[in-house]
């Protein structure tokens, strides 16, 4: 019996996108609980860039297909699914948890104890077809398309938890998003408003400006050009911001400790320029200043933002579409953070 093949992108080695190839392998078998979904967009994350470095929190099998964030339709279903149907519009949820230990029965599956992302362990969708579990194929709310269902699960997941769950965020509060032309950053912006927040968005340049302007900022800092922390305490005559929606690392980091207003919130999902930084416990314990991580969300709030985004409340902002056989020029773009929103791969 001959092995079916298909188009992917593959990493042999460890490294930058340069590592990437495009080529055959093999096209997943559904097991008696998963399904098989042929791809039509996939987005990019930064996480496609750390798990290629080979980092040690993402183990991997090599050669590895990357990409989370796969929307598609179910070509093939496993003899004990049910609740699908060949030719369902699906997208993936990107977070797989075992829904029976500790943590994932007491509602935090995101801490599951075997916590995995697709394409940051198991294969992803930079291929024409992924193999994931039953219970992470979700149904595509009418009227959206395969390129918005894509772009949307990692960074609005990650915006919506780090913003309602974690910072709490209250109606008539200041929020500070760092980088607000990025995946989660134009996550954040949108989910601020939402909740009624007035919004301060950092981004490099003007065309970044007036991106972050349209998702809805109210107030807007060039932080190629301005210490947004001197920024903030101008516009706020001195008082600071609630939350600080921080993902950048020591770049910034003591710059969104000092926007914050006495007792406000910095919450934090990522490192993009390094995993330490300084921090000087005075200036933290005197202005009763808490420091809060998030990592990704519950599939409950996945099915919150889902409906949100279904019902044209919040809107995933895509830069630009590339054919996956074009994935390395894809994440070189990515790379280069000459982009406002996300990058999406197409089979």
């Amino acid at each position: 019996m001959s092995i079916q093949t298909m188009k992917a992108v593959r990493f042999h080695d460890f490294g930058g996108p340069e590592f990437l190839r495009y080529e055959d392998a093999p096209k997943p078998s559904a097991g008696p609980q998963e399904v098989i979904v042929r791809v039509e967009a996939c987005a990019l994350n930064h996480l496609d860039l750390w798990i290629a470095l080979g980092i040690p929190a993402y183990p991997l099998q090599l050669p590895h297909i990357p990409g989370c964030d796969v929307s598609g339709v179910v070509e093939s279903l496993g003899e004990q699914v049910s609740g699908l149907a060949l030719g369902d519009r699906v997208f993936i949820a990107p977070g797989l948890s075992c829904f029976r230990c500790e943590k994932c029965l007491s509602g935090a599956d995101h801490l599951c104890e075997n916590y995995q992302i697709v394409g940051a362990g198991p294969d992803g969708g930079y291929a024409e077809f992924i193999k994931v579990p039953a219970p992470n194929v979700l149904p595509i709310p009418a009227g959206l398309s395969f390129d918005t269902a894509a772009a949307f699960p990692l960074t609005f997941l990650t915006a919506w938890h780090m913003l309602i769950s974690r910072a709490a965020l209250r109606p008539g509060e200041d929020l500070l998003v760092l980088a607000g032309g990025s995946g989660v950053g134009s996550a954040a912006i949108q989910i601020g408003k939402l909740a009624g927040a007035r919004v301060f968005a950092t981004a490099g340049g003007p065309e970044k400006l007036e991106a972050t302007r349209r998702m809805g900022a109210d107030m807007l800092i060039d932080h190629a050009k301005d210490d947004f922390s001197k920024v903030i305490a101008e516009i706020t005559g001195g008082r600071g911001v609630d939350v600080v929606f921080e993902h950048v690392g020591p770049a910034t980091f003591s710059k969104s400790l000092r926007s914050l207003a006495k007792q406000g919130r910095l919450i934090t999902c990522g490192a993009t320029t390094g995993p330490k930084t300084e921090l000087d416990l005075r200036y933290l314990f005197s202005r009763e200043l808490s420091i809060m991580g998030a990592k990704m969300g519950t599939r409950a709030e996945l099915l919150q933002v889902t409906a949100l985004i279904g019902g044209g409340r919040l809107t995933p902002v895509i830069d630009s579409v590339f054919p996956l056989s074009e994935a390395r020029a894809a994440q070189e773009k990515m790379h280069s953070r000459a982009l406002v929103g996300k990058v999406l791969l197409k089979p």
